[in-house]
């Protein structure tokens, strides 16, 4: 059985794809960023998303942006880090965000987690409700992180919205009616590389089912690489598996997704990423 992997997809040179979230601070990024980026620009992804986790993620992120004006950063605490959350160091924040309205895009990756509980859900809840209320105020984005949380993550929507600024469901694990919810309190979906995995029947039918103003693409790199490429690294150039895969569903081509997605992207963040 051949090892050979899939050539990668390509798009016209009119066309470009922005990886809607990806953690590019990271040390897996630390020693070939610039080579990262490149790479992926040549093949037509060229914008990043870079997200902020805590207060040091959040900076690096912005130092990121301001070298590489293909990427953009947002700021905010994950809900892994929401003891950190604290009423200074969200200071800090709005404090970056004023100082670095150039760079800064958005706040997040905010929201619950119940899968890892790393931090106690009603801290995880509180720290939630704090940044929307933020993001809200600064009229920002907001980029939310959901896993087995959904009725607690739209039910703080819900009461601390409207969200006028939007926001983004960002590596989307529930189904089709979920979906349809979070856009109704005017959020995107952000379909990931986990798209491609054989037991993701469910993430397959929001990617084909959500309307395409609604859609984003991202890698959450370094983490969940798609087919061929599973258990890599994962890095902006592979959201071109990510997009065909999606296209395929949607019946549609990979330029055209691309398209619409990308228009949606600057859109959303306020931001022409090609320039």
């Amino acid at each position: 059985m051949s090892s050979k992997k899939p050539p990668l997809p390509s798009l016209p040179d009119e066309i470009f794809l922005i990886d809607s979230h990806c953690h590019l601070d990271m040390d897996e990024y630390r020693q070939d960023l610039h080579q990262v980026l490149d790479s992926a620009a040549q093949h037509g992804v060229k914008g990043v998303v870079t997200i902020g986790i805590d207060l040091e993620s959040s900076l690096a992120a912005v130092l990121i942006a301001r070298r590489h004006k293909s990427v953009r950063a947002t700021v905010g605490f994950h809900p892994h880090d929401a003891e950190k959350a604290n009423p200074a160091a969200l200071a800090e924040l709005i404090a970056v965000v004023e100082d670095n309205a150039e760079e800064v895009v958005g706040w997040g990756e905010i929201g619950l987690d119940y899968v890892k509980k790393y931090a106690h859900p009603e801290v995880q809840r509180q720290a939630f409700r704090r940044q929307l209320q933020i993001a809200k105020e600064l009229g920002i984005p907001v980029i939310i992180h959901d896993r087995e949380a959904h009725d607690d993550c739209l039910r703080i929507i819900s009461e601390e919205g409207p969200f006028e600024g939007g926001g983004i469901m960002h590596c989307f694990s529930g189904d089709l009616d979920f979906a349809r919810r979070a856009i109704d309190h005017n959020f995107h979906i952000s379909i990931p590389g986990i798209v491609t995995y054989k037991n993701a029947d469910e993430m397959r039918e929001v990617a084909a089912a959500v309307p395409i103003e609604r859609l984003l693409v991202e890698t959450d790199g370094p983490f969940l690489s798609p087919v061929p490429y599973r258990g890599q690294r994962n890095q902006p150039l592979y959201t071109l598996y990510t997009a065909a895969r999606i296209a395929e569903l949607r019946e549609t081509d990979i330029a055209d997704l691309a398209r619409r997605t990308t228009e949606n992207c600057q859109l959303l963040f306020n931001y022409e990423f090609h320039r």
